[in-house]
């Protein structure tokens, strides 16, 4: 298989690189600011430029050392461009060259890598005077460059095309028409209907919570090394950053997502990271939801998981920093969490240390666990045998002296798995007796960690509405 190239985009702050990463990726990914140091993490995406040509593009923090936490990023930054096999320096053609930049491009010279000049900001002809001054870098290629107004990129296209080879098509290699279904297909399917399941092993998990609760620090030591910015400061970190590991044969894609403040307490830039968090819990399949252990439940924990419950996800509760947690017995803080957070009855909960890794190990063994029961699908059998036991146990309230029947059930979806009950009068099953065959079901199956979707309609009906428990 051919390898993927990676393309690093470095450079001082407030130069343009998340916008020239964001013109890659042909959309828009990483957080634009005129303020410096908005991106703080290293962000990662596949492109692909002339039809076919396929890289991983990297868009680093601004190299800046003037505080403690600006000179950890920029230890970041540096290290994606000592692993990438292309580096783009990028400055800014507004002002003179500056010594900053030329000592630090001479330094990324020295790794003997294709290295490319991006002179930002060359927004007119006029402006492109400029230019001629930043060839006394020496540079084997300089581009002048406007990205927000996307001008002068043809040069450089073809400078990327030069280092990025085409794909070799493998001998023996056939590509197959996609005939796969439409897995929102909402019409109720037949009791006899049989499942061919697909693999799947892909998970993504949105790791989210109030600011400072220690995210980062979790992805970091559930990565095994240092990939994401920690600091004391709260709202270190803006943009959601991907990582992606392997664990029992599953891929799973970790979301280090913004910290979530109280709307009155956003600031600048972190506006832009609330919206972000949300948009990336609706690609989430599972959620870590963070708990500060010696801040305990707060209102606004509840609300931050609350958008768990809106999204339908798989979850699991992470009460970290137990390591300095105040005089509290276990007992004492899971019936809090659970009396607070009652709508995440489901959810299992562990108590870490992300600091000291104080079980954090058991952490990708119950993702996976999780994935599979909310990817499950029960046999249309085995989930009547089940109904059919439960109704025995305690049948169907008549309405108004009409009876109302369960005629069957099955699983029409997964992801959260959703269960249709069909019956002569679906409208009178009330909520209460759907909790209780909720709770039938989860006795019966294991579904620790999963939402659980019940509906009741009639035999054909669409499936419009949806019942949570």
């Amino acid at each position: 298989m051919q390898e993927i190239k990676k393309v690093a985009i470095l450079g001082r702050p407030n130069v343009g690189k998340s916008s020239l990463f964001n013109r890659l990726a042909r959309q828009r990914d990483a957080i634009t600011s005129d303020m410096s140091g908005t991106t703080r993490d290293v962000k990662r995406r596949l492109v692909t430029i002339s039809g076919d040509r396929e890289f991983e593009v990297l868009d680093t923090g601004g190299i800046d050392y003037s505080s403690e936490l600006f000179t950890k990023v920029a230890e970041f930054s540096l290290r994606a461009g000592q692993e990438a096999d292309i580096i783009i320096y990028m400055v800014d053609g507004k002002t003179l060259p500056s010594p900053e930049d030329r000592e630090l491009f001479y330094k990324l010279q020295e790794q003997k890598k294709p290295l490319a000049l991006v002179v930002n900001k060359i927004d007119n002809d006029k402006e492109e005077e400029r230019y001629w001054e930043f060839l006394e870098f020496g540079a084997d290629a300089t581009f002048p460059m406007s990205v927000s107004h996307n001008r002068y990129f043809n040069d450089f296209y073809a400078w990327l095309e030069e280092h990025i080879p085409a794909p070799v098509e493998e001998e023996g290699l056939v590509l197959e028409e996609d005939t796969h279904i439409d897995p929102f297909d909402e019409i109720v399917r037949d009791i006899n209907t049989q499942y061919v399941e697909e693999i799947d092993n892909e998970i993504r998990v949105a790791i989210i919570g109030r600011v400072n609760t220690g995210k980062s620090s979790l992805l970091n030591s559930l990565l095994g090394e240092e990939r994401s910015v920690v600091s004391d400061v709260a709202g270190t970190t803006i943009d959601p950053i991907d990582e992606m590991i392997t664990h029992n044969d599953f891929d799973i894609t970790f979301i280090d997502t913004a910290g979530i403040r109280r709307r009155s307490k956003i600031v600048g830039i972190e506006k832009y990271a609330l919206t972000r968090t949300t948009a990336m819990l609706e690609k989430a399949n599972l959620v870590l939801l963070i708990i500060d252990a010696t801040v305990g439940v707060t209102e606004l924990d509840e609300r931050v998981a609350g958008l768990i419950e809106k999204h339908r996800l798989a979850c699991m509760i992470v009460i970290n920093k137990w390591d300095i947690k105040e005089d509290k017995t276990y007992e004492e803080v899971v019936e809090e969490i659970r009396d607070e957070m009652k709508f995440l009855h489901y959810a299992p909960l562990i108590t870490i240390s992300a600091k000291t890794g104080l079980r954090v190990n058991k952490i990708l063994d119950q993702v996976t666990d999780i994935y599979k029961r909310y990817t499950q699908r029960i046999s249309t059998s085995e989930l009547n045998d089940t109904i059919r036991d439960a109704i025995r146990r305690h049948h169907v309230p008549s309405h108004n002296g009409a009876v109302v029947n369960i005629k069957f059930a099955t699983q029409y979806e997964t992801k959260p798995p959703k269960i249709a009950l069909i019956s002569n009068r679906p409208e009178f099953i009330h909520f209460s007796y759907k909790r209780y065959l909720s709770n039938f079901l989860r006795e019966k199956f294991d579904f620790e960690g999963v939402p659980l979707d019940i509906v009741a309609r009639k035999r054909g009906a669409r499936m419009d509405e949806e019942d949570e428990y």
